[in-house]
């Protein structure tokens, strides 16, 4: 069993689980009537939390680039509970669904599922809820943006986080926080993958950060940001952002910003060698091609600069349910494996200010997972998990398809 804070490896790994919640690490005794769980030669962690991912996108028979005008907010929630309990069964119990790119009119379909995972209706991980992502016109999360629609085509209002100048941006966010958003994302700069222009420009004004920032903080909810470019990252981090999604052109400067303020970095680094961008035209190929090979040295020197890494695979593209390769790749650009599994567990539980998982200790939610072998010297037992249990509830055990 592993202690993520002293980097140990305790043996034997036994937990009490009483309810939702770990009441005793290496009992002396257990109650008569106790179930006990023999799950072999494992090592108990923490079950994982990805910080990025839209459960709404990817997932099964996800090929038309039409389907963002093609499924309706029925079929595309079937979607995402699927992808959710994908997602789960490989031992991600906690993730932060980072903004709606669709037309609902309105309705927030993560918190929806949200509150069905939690109800026990269909299986799936914790969401923390982004609700619609904010974006400017043409900008970066302006769905429209990434298949270049005609004008007419997939029109979105404010309420569906489509806001210009400083009055619509504080009335979407208002809005996602009044129906059950419990973080805002916002678009701060261009992105690689949507016909924008260069990826990095700023596109919300430091006036529109700063008041996107202070509706969610005085809600007591915190802000991601996408953003790839250096100037409009600290200009993230100047205007109260808590997050930055990708970061993938930031200087030695604004990561020492970072570190300083403690800001986060969601780094995305594996989508960089492993994102499918075949099919893409040949604008977002090329932006690619530029981009991705200097974010995998960004993300390296951001966590020896001291940043605040968290792991998030910006599922779909990583496939869900994959999102192990982030530890991977987290290892590749630097980060031993007992701070990759930090990564995904004490310092994601921070980032989502939850004081109430990321270790096994009594008290805490009694959500674990298990793998094979030893993951502090070999990261990739992380993609072989064997065993979940969320809040208590086994979900999967000894990789046996339930």
């Amino acid at each position: 069993m592993l202690d993520v804070d002293k980097g140990e490896l305790a043996e034997p790994g036994d937990l009490l689980i009483e309810g939702e919640h770990i009441t005793a690490v290496g009992p002396a005794t257990i109650p008569a009537d106790t179930v006990v769980l023999d799950l072999g030669d494992v090592t108990l962690l923490p079950g994982l939390m990805d910080m990025e991912v839209n459960l709404f996108l990817g997932g099964p028979d996800h090929r038309s680039p039409l389907i963002p005008v093609q499924e309706d907010p029925a079929v595309r929630t079937l979607r995402a509970v699927a992808n959710a309990r994908r997602t789960l069964r490989h031992g991600w119990t906690t993730v932060r669904n980072l903004g709606l790119f669709v037309q609902t009119g309105g309705v927030l379909l993560d918190v929806a599922l949200k509150k069905a995972i939690d109800l026990g209706w269909v299986d799936g991980p914790r969401i923390v809820p982004a609700g619609h992502a904010v974006a400017p016109t043409g900008g970066h999360l302006d769905p429209t943006m990434f298949q270049a629609f005609a004008p007419g085509v997939l029109p979105l209002t404010v309420e569906e986080g489509i806001a210009n100048g400083v009055a619509e941006v504080r009335k979407a966010v208002r809005y996602q926080l009044k129906y059950g958003a419990r973080v805002i994302k916002v678009c701060a700069s261009n992105g690689v993958m949507s016909h924008t222009g260069p990826a990095g420009a700023q596109q919300y004004s430091d006036e529109e950060l700063r008041a996107a920032v202070d509706e969610a903080h005085r809600a007591g909810v915190k802000v991601a940001a996408h953003c790839m470019g250096d100037t409009a990252i600290r200009a993230a981090v100047e205007a109260g952002i808590d997050c930055i999604e990708h970061g993938f052109l930031a200087s030695d400067a604004t990561l020492d910003l970072m570190a300083e303020r403690g800001t986060f970095l969601v780094a995305t680094t594996c989508l960089t060698e492993a994102m499918d961008t075949s099919q893409a035209d040949p604008e977002l190929r090329a932006k690619a091609a530029e981009v991705f090979p200097r974010a995998r040295e960004s993300t390296a020197r951001a966590i020896r600069r001291g940043v605040k890494v968290t792991v998030g695979t910006d599922a779909p593209a990583i496939p869900h349910g994959r999102g192990a390769r982030e530890l991977l790749a987290l290892v590749d650009r630097g980060m031993s494996p007992l701070d990759a599994l930090r990564a995904a567990t004490v310092v994601a539980a921070d980032l989502i200010a939850a004081d109430d998982r990321g270790r096994l200790e009594p008290g805490l939610l009694a959500d674990v997972i298990a793998v094979p072998g030893d993951p502090l010297t070999d990261i990739g037992v992380t993609q072989d998990v064997r065993f979940v249990m969320k809040g208590g509830q086994v979900y999967r055990n000894e990789g046996v398809e339930q």
